[in-house]
């Protein structure tokens, strides 16, 4: 199968929301062996839309459209597929009948446009809808499959994992299948990286070797295609293997796999805990790593010392030490992450200093940063110059930070 998908709704094309949809959908398709060729956005236009599914009927052989199926006038996605195809709307019972119990339950008064949303094109195998009101369907014309789901992420996922895929697949002849790694590397840049896989991307066959860069860090998505997993997965060790020995010191881990966690769970193994003095980034390193469940086992907490003021106040650092160092320095690091170690009664201090611009400080230049980690043994500090905006900045300190506390915990420092 060639799919085409195809999301519906004018709020996509104003920027208003992001088409998450069609990511998720398209990663689900790959797991299965459909090739994705085309996304398509089009607006609550009935010609417009109209014109999309016919182009989209041209060329691919699986059509899949998400949002358009509510109650409102603008909701056209049915309407216009059936006229396309030449199909007829009727209502779907179990559908009409859940939607006037769900507006009974909870006491609310149901408008005629909600049947609406019960309608289905005759003779679609209905797709119920558990977490809202529309149904999807899917329908074949002239050899397409065609897949209509709402535009709900929270209805769209769960009816697509549930009934969905379970329903291409029976129209799929599956021989081979796909099947993917994600390899995630921190502080080499994407170019850089591709640079040393440059000879195994050029011979790439099974797998193949995609490199993207992604929040600061730069992944590697690997993709084999074999009707038995155990030798794809042994085609995917291979390829791992081969890269990891050119790139080890960039290498972290995998899909799921976080800076963050990483660090978390390093110190958990290493029954040791840290806390925090932060003025660049804000609270920011405090705030990511309270996100993650468990993090008050290792993390006792930060002090956020922006000012001047406050650095000497919270963190005793002596003024004869801004006055010849500064603060966005190697010194003031030190002094940050020795006392925060002290203070919180901590295995490990992290601090955080420099300039997040837009203008220098100090006749520093904007990305001047210092990290500094002070450990059981001893206090290092890293010397960082990044560049890019005010935000990304501050983010990429951040993951610096939890790259290299995790660095120093597993090598016990």
């Amino acid at each position: 199968m060639n799919a085409e998908i195809i999301a519906v709704g004018s709020e996509l094309l104003l920027g208003q929301i992001v088409n998450s949809n069609a990511q998720f959908i398209s990663k689900n398709l790959a797991d299965i062996g459909v090739n994705v060729f085309y996304h398509t956005v089009v607006g609550d236009n009935e010609k417009r839309l109209a014109s999309a599914v016919q182009t989209a009927a041209s060329r691919s052989n699986l059509l899949i459209f998400t949002g358009g199926l509510g109650p409102t006038k603008d909701d056209l996605t049915k309407e216009t597929i059936a006229r396309v195809f030449n199909k007829e709307l009727v209502h779907d019972e179990d559908s009409l009948k859940y939607i006037i119990h769900y507006f009974a339950q909870t006491n609310r008064q149901m408008t005629e446009n909600n049947k609406k949303q019960a309608l289905i094109i005759k003779d679609a195998t209905v797709f119920p809808n558990e977490n809202g009101m529309a149904p999807g369907m899917a329908f074949m014309n002239d050899g397409i499959v065609c897949l209509l789901l709402p535009g709900p992420p929270s209805e769209m996922k769960p009816m697509f994992q549930k009934y969905a895929m379970p329903f291409l697949l029976t129209k799929m002849d599956v021989q081979t299948r796909l099947y993917t790694r994600v390899l995630k590397f921190f502080g080499i840049g994407e170019s850089i990286l591709e640079t040393k896989l440059q000879d195994l991307i050029d011979k790439q066959t099974n797998p193949t070797i995609a490199p993207l860069a992604s929040e600061h860090e730069v992944t590697i998505r690997l993709t084999a295609a074999h009707k038995d997993k155990e030798i794809a997965m042994k085609l995917l060790d291979g390829a791992e293997s081969e890269i990891v020995k050119r790139t080890s010191s960039y290498f972290y881990g995998y899909a799921e796999d976080t800076l963050e966690k990483q660090a978390m769970d390093s110190l958990l193994k290493s029954n040791a805990t840290v806390a925090s003095a932060e003025s660049l980034t804000g609270g920011l390193f405090g705030s990511i790593l309270t996100d993650l469940p468990g993090s008050s086992a290792v993390f006792k907490g930060s002090i956020i010392a922006y000012s001047n003021e406050l650095k000497q106040k919270l963190l005793n650092v002596p003024d004869s030490l801004i006055k010849e160092h500064g603060v966005v320095s190697e010194e003031c690091a030190e002094w940050m992450a020795n006392h925060i170690k002290i203070l919180a009664k901590t295995d490990y201090g992290i601090s955080f200093t420099g300039v997040a611009g837009p203008d220098q400080q100090e006749e520093k230049p904007v990305g001047t940063v210092f990290v500094g980690i002070a450990g059981p043994l001893e206090t290092k500090v890293f010397s960082l110059k990044l560049a890019g905006t005010r935000k990304s900045i501050r983010e990429k300190t951040v993951k610096h930070g939890f790259y290299l506390l995790n660095q120093l915990v597993k090598e016990g420092q």
